[in-house]
């Protein structure tokens, strides 16, 4: 009877050291499959002449304006492939670094399942005025809105890199120098300064600037708009239109809300051609920098300074003059946004911080 109640303490014992934190599984973890290497140019794909290299990572943690802090799994998530020049901002001239194809999560996969619980939601509910704060522990730190992850037309762009080929010139065979940690890669810009290495944290923040919100404005008119910096004082007004060619975008106008609204060509100007003497470019305005797009109404949205001034697609973002008209005079037109809600109209306002 003492033999049995020892070896039943013993294996009383051993559950609670070892059950309620281990889980004892023979199961393998799935063998990761790199891609062929096409060494004979067989296919017309020029992003897989070279071997894939991996950059293993395997979660990211999110906090801030949500349920917590939540750790993703990134190795349970898509892999999707993005092709990339890193180029570095320097004072004089910037330097380029070397051409990739990046395969990995995305930022819109990441962050899908993830609820956003505004802290201004009560005062303005619409997601436009959301970013994401990602960093590293290094104390590296980067900035993306929540409308250029959610809205862009070409999705799933903005990805941490946990697989890398060079990308080597046919005739010159120039192999660039290969990274060795897995990075964020945002493909859609010029300079890859918020490119950094070992991303461990993504923090959901909303824009700290208040505006009052007023939806009986009617008619909704702004007769000038006021250019502030980082210090919030007016640094200019422009009440009439800047000369600059205009440019033309052919446009299906469709809200995510109320749907479609017009099919009609926007016809402006360019928006950072109107802010590049206040603005210029920097390493910290391209990693940090944000502005803010302000109504009359209240209604505003959130613009990262890369996403607007250091673009390769060229899907910039247009100001247009509307005229004395209900929504009128100036609106905005973020060209590469799916959906219109970014639009807004009768700009009292564009403010700009580095965060």
């Amino acid at each position: 009877m003492k033999k049995i109640l020892v070896s039943n303490l013993v294996i009383i014992t051993i559950f609670f050291l070892f059950g309620k934190c281990t889980t004892i599984s023979n199961e393998k973890k799935p063998t990761v499959l790199l891609p062929a290497v096409d060494t004979n140019d067989a296919t017309n794909d020029f992003y897989d002449n070279e071997a894939t290299h991996l950059l293993p990572l395997e979660k990211i943690i999110v906090d801030g304006e949500t349920k917590g802090q939540i750790e993703i799994d990134l190795t349970s998530l898509p892999l999707h492939s993005v092709i990339v020049k890193e180029t570095a901002w320097t004072a004089d001239s910037n330097k380029f670094i070397g051409a990739y194809r990046y395969d990995g999560p995305s930022l819109y996969d990441i962050l899908n399942t993830v609820p956003l619980i505004k802290k201004n939601a009560e005062q303005f509910n619409p997601i436009i005025d959301a970013f994401v704060e990602i960093s590293n522990d290094a104390g590296e730190k980067v900035i993306f809105s929540w409308g250029e992850i959610f809205y862009p037309i070409h999705r799933h762009e903005i990805i941490i890199g946990t697989r890398v080929m060079q990308i080597v010139p046919s005739k010159t065979k120039e192999y660039w120098p290969l990274p060795e940690e897995p990075r964020l890669i945002a493909a859609a810009d010029l300079l890859t300064e918020r490119n950094i290495s070992n991303p461990s944290r993504i923090t959901i923040k909303s824009l700290d600037q208040y505006f009052e919100v007023n939806r009986e404005i009617n008619p909704m008119f702004s007769e000038s708009m006021g250019i502030y910096d980082n210090d919030e004082q007016e640094i200019s007004r422009i009440s009439d239109m800047p000369e600059d060619n205009e440019i033309s975008y052919p446009n299906i106008f469709y809200g995510r809300g109320r749907g479609i609204h017009a099919v009609t060509p926007f016809n402006g100007v360019l928006l950072k051609n109107q802010l590049a003497s206040f603005f210029p470019l920097s390493r910290e305005a391209l990693k940090t920098g944000m502005f803010t797009i302000s109504s009359v109404d209240g209604y505003r949205a959130a613009f990262t300074y890369s996403e607007v001034m250091n673009r390769n697609d060229q899907s910039e973002v247009l100001l247009i003059d509307q005229g004395e008209t209900d929504g009128g005079r100036f609106i905005i037109y973020p060209s590469a946004d799916f959906f219109s809600d970014r639009a807004v109209k009768s700009i009292n306002g564009i403010w700009y911080h580095e965060l």
